[in-house]
């Protein structure tokens, strides 16, 4: 589901250091750090510094695709060693699935962050699955069910307190009700044209959603094509087409 997801950290360097040490005992590796933000996977998580229009991400849960349950027990284990805080051990979760293996440590802004295994992960890629909370959740369900019919996504969980919306490959977002409101997380999800881009942004902008950049080339790399909507909760979510330079996305 997820083309690359952003974190805003109050000191980039120090979250820099959580995924360089937690993210190589699951097999993965810084990919590139620039001038503006630091990037992990095949370019699927990055690292900016927040600032003063840009807020510090909070409140935010993002599971990571682990390829085995000793690389869940190692990612744990590294975190730990290095004195970041646990949010839970290693082991089954069956309250999520009978075969629902994970564990969680706490970043440097109190992000939860998870490695996880399970049987309908995605196929592909390093996020499996975020979770969000809003301060109001009917305007987030409103959103996130304009997001996915225009994205081509699917709404699995419709809930009085919950929304899920899932790509068909695999991966998840989940905006459920909290006293703390997450907040400050950029979120992209990958098109299969420029035209989709351009659609997506017109059904959002067209029911009211904020726009937060016209569809278009941006010059992250010469294929790249995206348009970006502000959520109810002031995420900047966007639907991002890459022409093909990156590979398969989903």
């Amino acid at each position: 589901m997820f083309d690359h997801v952003s974190f805003r950290a109050t000191d980039r360097a120090a979250t820099e250091r959580f995924y360089d040490t937690v993210l190589p005992a699951m097999g993965e590796e810084r990919a590139h750090r620039g001038e503006a933000s630091t990037l992990f996977g095949n370019f699927e998580l990055s690292v900016w510094q927040a600032a003063d229009d840009r807020p510090v991400t909070r409140g935010v849960h993002i599971g990571l695709c682990a390829p085995s349950n000793a690389a869940i027990d190692a990612f744990w284990q590294a975190g730990v060693d290095a004195g970041y805080r646990s949010d839970g051990e290693p082991g089954p979760r069956p309250e999520y699935a009978d075969d629902y293996y994970g564990a969680f440590l706490l970043d440097p802004d109190g992000n939860s962050v998870e490695a996880v295994r399970h049987a309908n992960m995605r196929e592909r890629g390093l996020i499996d699955h975020v979770w969000l909370r809003a301060a109001e959740i009917e305007p987030s369900k409103r959103y996130w069910r304009a997001f996915a019919e225009a994205a081509g996504l699917g709404v699995t969980a419709d809930e009085p307190e919950l929304i899920r919306v899932r790509a068909p490959r695999g991966g998840s977002l989940t905006v459920t009700t909290g006293s703390r409101a997450s907040s400050g997380l950029h979120i992209a999800v990958p098109a299969d044209s420029p035209a989709a881009v351009d659609a997506w942004h017109a059904s959002l902008t067209a029911a009211g959603h904020p726009s937060e950049g016209r569809p278009g080339p941006r010059d992250y790399h010469p294929s790249y094509y995206g348009a970006f909507v502000l959520d109810p909760s002031g995420h900047n979510t966007e639907l991002v087409d890459h022409g093909g330079i990156l590979g398969p996305r989903w």
